[in-house]
């Protein structure tokens, strides 16, 4: 007589010819499927990728620098690495400030008056506890983040001119290739009200004091001026916007 219930074990796992004769009826559940491992795939070929411009251009600096030595056959290719590489340097040097760094009076010739001819230094003159100081402060710290190819600086004000006058504080002080190009005492010569705006507007008067590493010059100027005008218009039109609203509402 068959033994319907031996148990034996196929592909998908044990079973019994009883069960198998159940889930052909429909009293069982089917089996779960069998586990079958994901197919292999090897890794790509870094070395078999087509070398185009594509391909250059998912290299970071340290990897263009390594390919010098591969690529002498293909004259393109070659030079299109020299020059990304060139951007990318390029970048990182018109890049490389980004926040007001203290510094002593020891430190103001090579800091300041030694910086580079194509880099604009703004300083300002400062005390802690000077409520108008701080007022001018918050409004560097915000334009150097926003303009990181211009260099800031801060220095405590006796530390840079002894003796200097407390009521002549905050003072801005801009050099370019050595020279003082600006000086402006006090939060008077910003406006009746000293914002990153009012200040980026006196600071580009006359100079491309400012520059976000896009512009140069010039360029670097009027994209300044432009960008301050159009934020004082959203200003207005939002002040006006709210105003509004506030007199529908006491309505």
């Amino acid at each position: 007589m068959t033994d319907y219930h031996f148990v034996y074990k196929d592909v998908e796992g044990a079973s019994t010819q009883w069960d198998d004769i159940q889930r052909k009826l429909g009293n069982l559940p089917e089996k779960p499927p069998a586990f079958k491992p994901p197919p292999f795939t090897p890794a790509p070929d870094t070395d078999s990728l087509p070398k185009d411009k594509a391909w250059l251009d998912s290299k970071n600096e340290d990897e263009l620098e390594d390919l010098e030595d591969d690529l002498d056959d293909d004259r393109f290719l070659e030079e299109y690495r020299k020059k990304r590489l060139a951007e990318m340097k390029e970048t990182a040097k018109v890049l490389r400030f980004g926040s007001v760094v203290p510094i002593s009076g020891s430190d103001f010739i090579r800091e300041v008056s030694q910086a580079p001819p194509d880099v604009w230094v703004v300083v300002i003159l400062y005390k802690e506890g000077i409520a108008e100081c701080g007022v001018l402060m918050q409004c560097i710290e915000d334009l150097a983040t926003r303009y990181p190819a211009t260099k800031f600086v801060k220095i405590i004000s006796t530390d840079c001119i002894p003796s200097y006058p407390d009521q002549n504080l905050p003072t801005l002080l801009v050099y370019n290739n050595g020279a003082v190009k600006g000086n402006y005492v006090g939060l008077r010569s910003f406006g009746r009200r000293c914002t990153p705006e009012g200040v980026a507007l006196v600071l580009c008067q006359s100079d491309p004091v400012l520059n976000d590493g896009q512009n140069r010059n010039e360029q670097s100027r009027e994209a300044v001026i432009e960008g301050v005008r159009r934020k004082f218009i959203e200003k207005v039109v939002a002040d006006h916007e709210d105003r509004d609203d506030d007199g529908s509402s006491s309505d």
